[in-house]
């Protein structure tokens, strides 16, 4: 097996150049400007530092792993995501399938925002159609049509389709309930919700938030009293934060960090299965007689990939190599096939294919995945070696690379990009990133322009299977038919970690990488 220069090696010295850096920075209290007065939070204060910007706390365009977690304490949907990734009711006390194309849905009695307004049937409504509307929205691809909402009383109405959506009870997990008044087809920056905390202030482009308890939740009272949520982007920045106890609350963390944490007085690690795809994407939006057009070059540019390698000595086994395009973590999982590494045969099929000189152009935003740029140089490397060139371009949180992914920006060839299934089920997935249609392309409302009909009819039909035998077959067939089409050069699956300070308790990481924060305790 090749031993990559970014790999175990690498980590260690960047582990001694890390402690050295902790040492220097706790000796000189760098971080001083980010705590309270003392420098560290207050008994009844949870800071959280976050390793991606908090851009909003409504989900419409942008929901990162651990932004659940914040987004979730403020605002709720009808239903969650339980235990063994199942939905619960929320806001709804009842939720129930009444025919093909309906559910009945009833409204908790008593359920008011923070503000001490009830919750409505129109506000449910009107959320549904904001997300429906807003351009480029994260959650509108993983619904296959939007329910109308049809009023019975106060507070019972149907949800009907023109198909049956028979998981509409997980897909409604996604959308979070605003007053109608106050909501539009963007992210909202305002933190109205029915959820355990309102939030008291926010500087959007810093990535911070106050919050506190919302005395008006209609649900058991929260046991902290104020949450920070901070944004730090450098990793070894929130490692040093959790160990001087200037932090509560890390997540993502990479294995270098968690080795350096491991069995440190005072700090406790958590490990959760993972509900997220990692992958290096190919662009889907490249015209007829581009090599990336053709499947053929695709899958022989993934055999010049070492994912073995990568795994063991970068990601030092944090992460398990895709056997499919969805995580084997989903229910509904199908193993569709392995990334072959064969760096001889990729070259005699690029040879054949007539693909010569090329270059690839590889981006990612910073804290994508936990060591991102150690694969990314990486893959320079093992480009090289089958004689195709690797440019990197890294973009900083908040920067522009969304338009770069919709194709409005500037040219690219691979995306290092995660994906999550919010519902904890593979058609989730398949339904988010392979069900690209012209009519969505045009508004560049695809994943990377990925428009293959004959797989958007296999995953459609799929969806609106009501029989779940039935159902377990046609995405079997369209968890093949995806991968088939070669959309990776190569894909992971991550294992959810996070490390949190000993005074604080009640963390229950799920597999979504987000934990409630209403169960959170802190010792006196």
């Amino acid at each position: 097996m090749t031993v990559l220069p970014q790999g175990s090696e690498i980590s260690r010295r960047r582990l001694l150049q890390f402690g050295a850096a902790a040492g220097f920075l706790l000796g000189t209290g760098s971080l001083a400007g980010c705590a309270g007065p003392t420098g560290l939070p207050g008994p009844s204060t949870l800071t959280l530092a976050l390793n991606r910007s908090l851009v909003s706390l409504d989900n419409k365009l942008n929901q990162f792993d651990a932004a659940v977690t914040v987004q979730r304490a403020v605002r709720q949907g009808l239903t969650a995501i339980g235990p063994e990734t199942k939905p619960i009711l929320v806001l709804a006390e009842r939720f129930e399938m009444t025919g093909p194309t309906e559910w009945t849905v009833k409204l908790r009695e008593g359920i008011r925002y923070s503000d001490n307004s009830p919750v409505t049937v129109e506000d449910v409504a009107t959320a549904l159609k904001m997300y429906k509307q807003v351009q480029g929205s994260f959650v509108a691809g993983f619904f296959p049509e939007f329910p109308e909402v049809v009023p019975v009383d106060e507070r019972t109405f149907k949800m009907v389709s023109k198909k049956p959506v028979p998981i509409l009870d997980s897909l409604m997990s996604m959308i979070l309930i605003t007053p109608a008044a106050q909501n539009k087809p963007e992210e909202l920056q305002e933190g109205l919700g029915t959820g355990p905390y309102v939030v008291t202030k926010f500087n959007r482009g810093a990535g911070t938030y106050s919050l506190e308890r919302n005395q008006n939740y209609w649900g058991p009272a929260p046991q902290v009293d104020n949450v920070e949520v901070r944004f730090l982007p450098e990793e070894s920045s929130r490692v040093i934060a959790l160990r001087s106890g200037e932090v509560d609350v890390i997540d993502s963390i990479t294995p270098d960090s968690r080795e350096q944490l491991g069995g440190l007085p005072g700090v406790t690690l958590q490990e959760s299965s993972s509900l997220r795809l990692n992958q290096i994407f190919f662009n889907f939006r490249k015209p007829a007689g581009h090599p990336l057009a053709d499947p053929r070059v695709r899958q022989a540019l993934s055999m010049a990939i070492d994912g073995q390698s990568l795994v063991k000595d970068v990601l030092v086994d944090s992460v398990t190599q895709a056997e499919g395009v969805t995580p084997s973590s989903l229910t509904g999982y199908y193993k569709t096939g392995e990334y072959v590494y064969d760096p001889e045969q990729a070259k005699a099929r690029l040879a054949e294919l007539g693909v010569k000189d090329l270059t690839l152009k590889i981006i990612w935003e910073t804290g994508e995945f936990a060591s991102d740029t150690s694969v990314m140089e990486a893959l320079v490397e093992m480009f090289g070696k089958i004689g195709v060139k690797a440019e990197l371009q890294q973009f900083e949180p908040g920067g522009n690379i969304l338009a770069w992914r919709q194709g409005k920006q500037g040219d690219w060839d691979l995306l290092g990009n995660g994906y999550p299934s919010p519902t904890g089920l593979a058609i989730t997935m398949l339904q988010g990133m392979y069900t690209g249609t012209p009519e969505k392309e045009a508004n560049r409302d695809t994943y990377q322009g990925y428009v293959i009909p004959e797989v958007t009819a296999k995953i459609q039909a799929a969806s609106a299977e009501a029989d779940p035998a039935r159902r377990t077959e046609l995405l079997n067939e369209a968890q093949q038919a995806v991968w088939d089409t070669w959309p990776c050069a190569w894909a992971f699956v991550p294992k959810s970690v996070l490390a949190h300070r000993q005074r604080v308790s009640g963390i229950n990481l799920a597999p979504t990488n987000s934990y409630p924060l209403v169960d959170v305790r802190l010792e006196a």
